[in-house]
């Protein structure tokens, strides 16, 4: 018994002062090895296995967050100057969890909310096909939990900002539109 409980701890610390070579063969592709690449690969980067950071750009998330984002997207709807859509931004962000945002704005963006929430409440989460009008932490934290997004603490923060607001028509636009006459038989005398 005393030999399997050291087999297993001189394995263990053996696989923690590991290194990890990433690199690129002639064909392009990339391989991620534990022992060092042939003369003839490119791109190589060497990391210690015990303390390289799990980045969070696209497919470096840990496997669990990929797996919630392609199955459980998460969209955020908010309007500017919404305090509670500040806080629902800063729940999403505090957690890692990846998602979009969408300000609304404009008639083509109020028609995305309604369609999907079946009103204009914001701030509106929607996660996979589960909606909640409103901000509540706990609801959002539920969501969350239930579609597979790891708890707070456990992934990096993000940082994503509010999104900026889309910039004013010219007024010669404006202008032209409101000096087209009225068409139809209900057109003002």
């Amino acid at each position: 018994m005393r030999r399997v409980i050291f087999a297993v701890l001189l394995g263990a610390s053996c696989a923690a002062s590991a290194q990890l070579y990433r690199w690129t063969d002639e064909k392009g592709r990339v391989h991620v090895t534990d022992t060092p690449p042939p003369a003839t690969a490119k791109d190589v980067r060497k990391r210690d296995a015990a303390t390289a950071p799990a980045a969070q750009s696209g497919t470096d998330q840990p496997y669990a967050v990929q797996l919630a984002a392609k199955n459980y997207p998460v969209t955020l709807f908010t309007a500017p100057d919404c305090a509670p859509c500040g806080s629902a931004r800063a729940l999403l962000n505090q957690r890692g969890v990846p998602f979009r945002e969408i300000s609304v704005t404009g008639e083509q963006a109020s028609d995305q909310l309604r369609k999907a929430v079946g009103s204009l409440s914001v701030p509106s989460l929607i996660v996979g096909t589960s909606t909640q009008k409103g901000f509540e932490q706990g609801a959002y934290d539920s969501m969350l939990d239930l579609a597979g997004y790891p708890r707070a603490g456990i992934l990096p923060p993000r940082s994503q900002a509010e999104p900026k607001p889309a910039p004013p028509k010219p007024a010669a636009e404006s202008e032209a539109a409101a000096e087209e006459p009225a068409a139809g038989p209900y057109k003002p005398r």
